[in-house]
């Protein structure tokens, strides 16, 4: 149960907390770019790409609503510098955040999904059944499109807490009041905290940090923190999510308000029919397949992912209690080892082909 006394920091606080400088984590890319996508689409679209890993196993990782390339770290280390000799792992910023373009637009995400499909062939990841793709909320709704566009380039595929189409409200009055809370002005404080009780359960936010920060000496490739060169632990789970928001919010360009509607458009608008999505999972192979979702998601509530297991069928449906929006945060370590062990059982499937 949550406590009674818990007290969410101010932005001063955090700040000014030792463990402020070392929110983001300095891990060196083994391969990073500008590419500039689109061009016959309306483009061009420059989207900010990093390679993490030199290993055989190919991972894209597509993340979701104003989320960026730093959000995915948990995994980027795990995977891209702890195994980096196993994976190789391909993240970017989405058209309208960080490092990427922000055009103002009607964003979608088939075009978004084009985007990604733009910097695999420029990377050379362009192989049959060579490409592991996870996406996370919006980032599995593109990841819905680049599977329904390029099936036979997935060597597997993972949608985390996403939908086939977003159903949270019984009422059109709901769905709106639940749009505006999206769009209305608030302070930076309060919009933090509000963002952070959708995404997490609150017994969560208020426990101590539960991260692992990397080290320099036993972390390849990464580089030291700044100021002292050290990776301190915050004081509660929510602290350290608040930092890693204030530090993307504060880089110059890299949240910008036009760029969070076009995605939440982007979002609301995508639609995938259960004969889409099946015809979809045919295509990749439903045994390449795997939906996760939480019971105590109240971003994209459990309904959601409970439609999009029942149309697809996948060889691996994970209904996960209590669990909230973000596993890839609040639940890291065990969703780490998961995809992990996913990733080597279909590598089996993709030998037998």
């Amino acid at each position: 149960m949550a406590t009674t006394t818990f007290r969410f920091p101010s932005i001063d606080e955090t700040t000014n907390h030792p463990a402020y400088p070392s929110a983001v984590w300095n891990l060196k890319p083994d391969r990073n770019g500008l590419f500039p996508a689109a061009k016959d689409r309306g483009g061009p679209v420059n989207i900010a790409w990093e390679i993490h890993g030199t290993g055989p196993t190919k991972l894209l990782l597509i993340m979701g609503l104003a989320g960026v390339t730093a959000s995915w770290q948990r995994q980027t280390r795990y995977f891209g510098h702890d195994r980096g000799d196993q994976y190789s792992v391909l993240i970017m910023d989405n058209r309208g955040m960080g490092a990427s373009d922000k055009p103002l637009a009607r964003y979608s995400t088939s075009a978004m999904a084009r985007d990604i499909i733009e910097v695999l062939d420029h990377v050379g990841w362009t192989g049959k059944r060579q490409v592991h793709a996870a996406g996370i909320s919006l980032g599995g709704m593109i990841a819905q499109e680049l599977a329904c566009l390029i099936p036979e380039r997935l060597a597997s595929l993972s949608l985390l807490c996403t939908s086939g189409e977003v159903k949270n409200t019984d009422t059109v009055a709901e769905w709106i009041g639940q749009c505006v809370g999206f769009v209305v002005p608030k302070s930076a404080e309060q919009g933090i905290v509000d963002t952070a009780r959708k995404l997490f359960p609150v017994e969560w936010l208020e426990a101590p940090d539960a991260d692992d920060p990397p080290s320099p000496e036993t972390t390849s490739g990464c580089g030291p923190a700044p100021g002292d060169g050290k990776y301190r632990m915050f004081d509660s789970n929510f602290q350290r999510f608040q930092a890693q928001e204030l530090t993307k919010k504060r880089q110059p360009g890299h949240f910008t308000r036009q760029g969070f509607l076009c995605q939440l458009v982007a979002a609301w608008w995508h639609r995938k029919t259960p004969e889409q999505l099946a015809a979809m999972a045919d295509a990749v192979g439903r045994e390449r397949m795997l939906v996760m979702h939480g019971t105590g998601d109240v971003m994209i509530k459990f309904s959601n992912g409970e439609r999009l297991m029942d149309a697809i069928k996948p060889g691996t449906a994970m209904v996960i209690e209590g669990m909230g929006h973000v596993p890839v945060m609040e639940r890291y370590k065990w969703c780490n080892e998961v995809l992990h062990e996913r990733f080597q059982a279909w590598a089996q499937i993709q030998d037998e082909d």
